[in-house]
């Protein structure tokens, strides 16, 4: 009668326990985060994190945050007038992202493949310029002012998951629309949490 009573309350405690698996409405983050500007071709990696909550059982609405580093680039500046090379400059790209969208994805199984569309923003920070002119003109026309641009984030991915804990691994187009759009590659990847 005993090795029954365990095995029902062992039963009971499994069936519980994938109840709770299964309702389970927060998902948090951190990731280590590639971005490469097209407007200098350069390559920035950076941290971020991430929070999301389930709306539905298989569309979480997610927020995120990354910084990736400064990156140092030499930047050359042109006469306007004239089109003679002026000055090579070395400074320094560092990018703040925020998006928030839904990402949509199967809710069964260990591995699931997902979607996601978000919105947000993207700034860029460029260290002062030596050059402050306007009648010179750099490679990297409309970062110079260090000003935030609205942004999309078409993105898809897997999560590998064992219980509560995971790794995610994403790739999207950063689009960001400063005097007009700019693709950017961006990798993410790093651990989640659901809860």
């Amino acid at each position: 009668m005993q090795k029954f009573s365990l095995a029902f309350v062992a039963l009971l405690l499994c069936g519980i326990s994938s109840s709770l698996f299964a309702q389970r409405r927060f998902e948090a983050g951190a990731f280590i985060d590639y971005l490469d500007v097209s407007q200098t071709s350069t390559s920035n990696f950076g941290l971020g994190g991430r929070f999301g909550y389930r709306i539905q059982p298989r569309i979480n609405l997610e927020g995120e945050l990354a910084y990736d580093f400064g990156l140092n680039t030499q930047q050359t500046y042109t006469n306007i007038t004239n089109g003679n090379l002026t000055a090579i400059e070395k400074t320094s790209i560092g990018v703040t992202q925020g998006w928030i969208g839904p990402t949509f994805e199967s809710d069964t199984g260990r591995f699931r493949p997902f979607a996601t569309l978000k919105g947000g923003f993207m700034d860029f920070r460029l260290s002062p310029s030596l050059v402050p002119y306007s009648t010179f003109t750099g490679i990297a026309t409309g970062l110079h002012s260090s000003s935030i641009s609205a942004g999309l984030y078409p993105a898809a991915g897997a999560e590998a998951s064992l219980g509560p804990v995971g790794l995610r691994l994403e790739a999207g187009d950063a689009i960001d629309f400063d005097k007009g759009a700019h693709n950017n590659l961006r990798i993410t990847f790093g651990p989640i949490l659901r809860f």
